[in-house]
């Protein structure tokens, strides 16, 4: 009898060593904490363990495994297998999605910045662009237009930003040099120690951002409708490590992401903005709103010499920017 048990309990050892190590785990660098703009990643990874009955599992790292500006290449050295980053950080890097980050695009929805980021992600010299760093795109992380929150004096024309200091990436601070501020590209989590510095005056975020990084403390005043553009922020898998997956791992995985972008959505629209309102008045920030003729002079002087200036230089990279560009707004002007 000692001698059934002892094979049974050896059995069930060897059953249990088999099944952990046909476990599939995946690590997932993200940053700051987690918040409306790491949703969809929290959902698909809630969705694949439940479909997998946990033998796929994403682990999320909020900055244990990297600093943002470097996730790409992370992913591109295998050190993690899915990771989201901000073209703006590293345009160099990642040059065909910051079509996406040109200011005054027209796009005025999260599902309208959804369905056209797939799309450019879909496109054969995007797929390209990432492949150089391991990367296959899986899916964006649609934010609404960007709103400057600031210190000081509110600015009640466009001629007032000249000489600010702005935390602005990509085609944003190229819109807030076109007014002459002075645009300087940080990481998020170095915002809140660069206003209270005094490094920065004003920072460019989405209403989340500001909320989770701290910009409201000890701001003043907020654009209502400046609306310069705002970021692409995909979420990527190493390739490598998406081709190793199963049939029912891969299938798990992509299947989820229809219904992770839903839940994003969902709960930006609905928690994250429904709070955004009551905490400018909570701390007592004043709302500015520029007049439609103030807007136009904004666009006239950014938009189109910086699309113009984007295409010119990607060109020059082998791109085809031309295309990529009208893209874009073929799907703006057809309400895609």
């Amino acid at each position: 009898m000692n001698k059934l048990l002892g094979r049974v309990a050896v059995a069930a050892l060897a059953t249990a060593f088999a099944t952990e190590a046909m476990a599939t785990e995946w690590n997932v660098s993200l940053w700051g904490k987690r918040r409306a703009f790491t949703e969809h990643v929290e959902k698909l990874a809630e969705l694949v363990s439940e479909k997998t009955d946990g033998a796929f599992t994403l682990n999320i790292s909020y900055g244990g495994l990297s600093n943002e500006r470097e996730n790409l290449d992370g992913i591109s050295i295998g050190a993690f297998e899915m990771a989201q980053f901000c073209a703006g950080y590293h345009a160099d890097k990642n040059p065909s999605i910051t079509v996406m980050e040109l200011p005054f695009l027209g796009i005025e929805t999260l599902e309208q910045e959804t369905e056209i980021s797939m799309a450019v992600y879909e496109h054969p010299a995007v797929a390209e662009d990432l492949a150089r760093w391991n990367a296959t795109l899986l899916m964006p992380s649609p934010l609404p237009q960007y709103n400057l929150i600031g210190m000081g004096d509110a600015p009640e024309k466009l001629a007032d930003f000249e000489g600010m200091s702005v935390r602005a990436t990509g085609g944003i601070g190229a819109a807030m040099e076109a007014v002459g501020a002075v645009p300087t590209s940080m990481s998020a989590t170095e915002v809140r120690q660069a206003m209270d510095s005094g490094v920065v005056k004003a920072v460019s975020f989405a209403p989340h951002a500001h909320m989770s990084f701290g910009t409201t403390e000890n701001a003043d005043w907020w654009t209502t409708n400046l609306n310069p553009g705002t970021v692409n922020c995909p979420v990527v898998a190493n390739t490598d490590a998406l081709n190793a997956l199963s049939d029912d791992e891969r299938e798990a995985l992509m299947s989820s992401i229809d219904a992770a972008m839903d839940h994003y959505i969902d709960y930006y629209n609905n928690e994250t903005m429904a709070k955004w309102g009551p905490l400018l008045d909570e701390k007592g920030i004043q709302r500015i709103e520029f007049t439609p003729e103030q807007l136009a002079e904004f666009k006239s002087k950014a938009a189109e010499p910086a699309a113009q200036a984007w295409i010119e230089e990607n060109a020059g990279r082998g791109l085809p920017a031309q295309e990529l560009y009208d893209l874009v707004t073929g799907m703006v002007a057809n309400g895609s």
